[in-house]
């Protein structure tokens, strides 16, 4: 069967093994990008399509009958139009679990150089504040320990759970949010309480209707004056302007961000100002660790395989 990459850059593929891909598929093409007016000309006669973030919408899928599987190299799955997959017969396939360590990592990165102050001090440093101390040592920016710290997570699957753990090992007490809109569960905290509660906030949800501005300018307002936000989720599932007000203005402590509502961002961004020295923002990296990106390259073979041996897994449709 033949198949098509359309945006196989997104992987940073070049450190990656594709020879997977070879095996499955005798006849197959790839694009580092694919811009919208593009789409159906690099698609051609593919039936398998593989995509990390360009959209297949409704007329797209309308326009190109002979897709027969459309492969998602990442978890997520809102840029394509499932109901019309659905109503044609197209299996749409993603992949789950890939990123654990790689966003697990970077989740206590951005914690520990928010609480070490390490920018901070880095930057101290190379101004030569240290080297005009009057002792050994530098302390202008207070430094606090995680151990001890109530760690609030919304959104309790993979990554969360994995964020659990670690935090655990840092002596951490970890509280886990009710689902939204879902029933309540023993163990788990209703949002408003946790938020009241936690030292530190981390965000694990999909980006659905209902977690769409979860985090709004009344729930930054619950949140502790010396909190701590995370969010390696979705970028809406925050709403950006709220953050930025809430940070100029002290409401929390500090922000640590990997997903923005508009990506790649434009220069006007709120949360791309230079006056708010409490937020770090990643762009979207949380996810590429190279064993994470080699895992979304097998795990995805690992689906035109079972497709073409009629039996189709990690089925969104």
């Amino acid at each position: 069967m033949k198949g098509v990459f359309l945006d196989i850059a997104s992987l940073a593929e070049r450190d990656l093994d594709l020879s997977g891909f070879d095996d499955v598929l005798g006849d197959w093409r790839s694009f580092a990008a694919t811009a919208s007016e593009s789409r159906l000309a690099n698609i051609g006669d593919a039936e398998i399509v593989i995509t990390n973030k360009v959209v297949l919408d409704d007329a797209l899928l309308r326009a190109a009958p002979a897709i027969r599987l459309i492969c998602l190299t990442a978890t997520g799955y809102n840029n394509v139009a499932v109901e019309t997959a659905r109503e044609l017969g197209v299996v749409v396939s993603n992949v789950v679990g890939y990123a654990t360590d790689s966003v697990v990592q970077h989740v206590f990165a951005l914690m520990l150089a928010h609480h070490t102050r390490l920018f901070d001090y880095t930057a101290a440093v190379v101004r030569g504040d240290w080297s005009r101390s009057p002792q050994f040592c530098l302390l202008d920016y207070p430094v606090r320990e995680l151990s001890g710290m109530t760690l609030g997570i919304v959104g309790y699957g993979e990554l969360g759970q994995g964020v659990a753990r670690v935090a655990e090992a840092f002596g951490m007490r970890v509280m886990v949010s009710q689902r939204p809109g879902g029933d309540p569960v023993k163990g788990r905290y209703p949002l408003d309480e946790l938020l009241s509660k936690a030292d530190v906030v981390s965000l694990h949800v999909p980006l659905l209707e209902n977690t769409k501005h979860l985090i709004d300018a009344h729930a930054l307002e619950l949140m502790k004056s010396t909190a701590l936000l995370i969010n390696t989720a979705r970028g809406a599932v925050v709403d950006n302007a709220a953050l930025a007000d809430a940070l100029r203005n002290g409401v929390i402590g500090g922000a640590a961000v990997d997903v923005l509502d508009e990506e790649p961002p434009s220069p006007g961004h709120p949360l791309l100002a230079q006056d708010m020295p409490n937020l770090i923002v990643t762009p979207h990296s949380a996810w590429a660790g190279r064993q994470a990106r080699q895992n979304a390259v097998d795990r995805t073979v690992a689906n035109i395989r079972a497709f073409l041996a009629g039996e189709p897994m990690n089925r969104v449709v």
